[in-house]
């Protein structure tokens, strides 16, 4: 995928492109909080059953939001791509949730 200039891939390699240049790691974060009215769904569908929402559109976002920040550190490296893109999550407190988008800027020229 193309963000904002960047391609972005989970692999090592970009078919028909060669790595000229390795700029290293990149890092995008975000911790999105929710409130009380989230938690109270989640205990709902905690007993019911049933996939909550709210809580995957507040992960949602803060994808997103991590890998605008990824995309913009690649960008100020002057790389046009990450090759490696991951994402990983944890709880880094009771109802926080930080998601991280990484992998390795480079550039990249067409072969």
């Amino acid at each position: 995928m193309e963000i904002n200039g960047v391609l972005v891939v989970t692999t090592d390699a970009i078919p028909g492109y060669r790595v000229k240049e390795v700029k290293g790691l990149v890092v995008g974060a975000s911790a999105r909080a929710s409130h009380f009215g989230r938690d109270l769904v989640a205990l709902l569908r905690n007993i019911a059953g049933g996939e909550v929402k709210a809580y995957v559109e507040l992960l949602n976002i803060a994808k997103e939001e991590a890998i605008k920040r990824m995309v913009q550190e690649a960008k100020a490296k002057g790389a046009n791509a990450v090759i490696g893109f991951r994402l990983a999550t944890t709880s880094i407190a009771s109802g926080v949730a930080e998601l991280y988008a990484y992998g390795t800027a480079v550039v990249v020229e067409k072969e």
